[in-house]
């Protein structure tokens, strides 16, 4: 492996364009230039507004932890000397809690010196507590894919609550392509802010969002959505497994307990279970920008708020029929009991700029499964809670 890309392929699109997060169209036309390989075709709606899903290839290997590469060495080396046995994912396989996976992606990357990548699990994948990350050659990082990075790329997926049901072709993680520095500043954050109301609906607690050089603040929500008070969702341990490419496919109560406001608008998070929860604001993602959710703050709590971050153009907005789209959060809790409570801050939003607006936005026509979404679990459960 070489940390650049000695021959970069030249695509012929990317000179004399603007910053920022790539769009649909510039994914496909890198795909055709040779910057995104595979020895299959792009599958259908593999290519959404702003990222490209990414898939696995055919074999999974059981690995006795997770690493990081590091500078100048290939995954392929250290997988020799830490994986335990090999998994067959043409026909399917399962992928057990509590382990650890290593699988080699369909995909591979010989990225010009213009361009940099990010992935992050998909919004399905997190809320299955599915804990996944991207790791190439000579990384030092997950889930950062460095400018002129040339070879291939692997997901280390391990599942925490639910065993999962994947073969080669399932999309687990995300990827997005930035050219240049794509961050909105401050004050265009404010103007777009007043201008378009990318966070709403916060009065109830009186305290506006913050808005400030690190993102947009997100709280979470614990009064409930409706008479019943339903705030969320604890996933039961011990349940069947999940086939991760079935849509509807499986009865809410057999996987998750409701959970209902009692009294205060609380929740004590339990150690170590996995919490799905909503954020009390609406959020809007205008179609010239796209947006990642971030941790707010590792010192007001010992939780992790979130697995998958991707915010594509167009989600929540009225154009793109989103209007009202609140947030999902992921939570856990570590170590230790810790409260929560209703409009406390979970989260930040940051908001990027699009390197030019998508021809297509998030919701219109894609079988966006979480457009105009309020407390919503992954897209494999019945939405209406039902049993069978």
């Amino acid at each position: 492996m070489t940390a650049a890309a000695q021959n970069a392929p030249n695509t012929g699109i990317l000179d004399d364009q603007r910053d920022g997060i790539l769009p649909a169209a510039e994914i496909s036309a890198l795909w055709q230039a040779g910057v995104i390989r595979a020895n299959q075709p792009p599958a259908e709606k593999q290519i959404q507004p702003a990222s490209l899903d990414l898939r696995l290839g055919e074999t999974a290997y059981r690995v006795r932890a997770s690493f990081l590469p590091g500078h100048g060495e290939p995954v392929s080396h250290k997988l020799e000397s830490l994986k335990l046995h090999e998994i067959d994912l043409r026909e399917g396989a399962v992928l057990e809690t509590g382990c650890v996976y290593l699988v080699p992606l369909l995909e591979s990357l010989s990225l010009p010196d213009t361009l940099t990548a990010a992935a992050n699990p998909k919004s399905s994948t997190g809320r299955l507590d599915v804990f996944t990350r991207v790791i190439v050659d000579g990384g030092i990082e997950f889930d950062q894919i460095p400018a002129g990075y040339e070879g291939p790329l692997y997901a280390e997926i391990s599942p925490r609550t639910f065993s999962i049901l994947v073969r080669t072709g399932s999309r687990l993680s995300q990827l997005r392509l930035r050219r240049g520095d794509a961050a909105v500043a401050p004050e265009d954050m404010l103007r777009l802010q007043a201008d378009a109301g990318l966070i709403t609906g916060t009065s109830d607690a009186g305290v506006a969002p913050t808005n400030d050089a690190r993102g947009i603040t997100l709280s979470v929500d614990l009064r409930g959505e409706d008479e019943t008070g339903l705030i969320g969702y604890r996933a039961k341990r011990h349940s069947g497994l999940v086939d991760v490419d079935r849509v509807g496919a499986y009865d809410v109560l057999d996987y998750w307990d409701p959970v209902h406001v009692r009294g205060d608008a609380r929740i004590i998070l339990d150690p170590d279970e996995f919490y799905i929860l909503a954020s009390r604001e609406a959020v809007q993602i205008p179609a010239d920008y796209a947006a990642e959710m971030v941790p707010y703050d590792p010192l007001v709590g010992e939780f992790r708020v979130h697995y998958a971050g991707f915010f594509d153009p167009g989600f929540g907005a009225a154009e793109a029929h989103g209007a009202g789209a609140r947030a999902v959060l992921e939570v856990r809790s570590h170590e230790v009991p810790f409260i929560l409570e209703h409009g406390q801050t979970i989260g930040r939003l940051v908001y990027e700029h699009m390197a030019s607006r998508p021809d297509a936005l998030y919701g219109q026509d894609l079988g966006s499964n979480y457009q105009r979404q309020g407390l919503k679990l992954s897209k494999h459960f019945k939405a209406d809670g039902s049993r069978a």
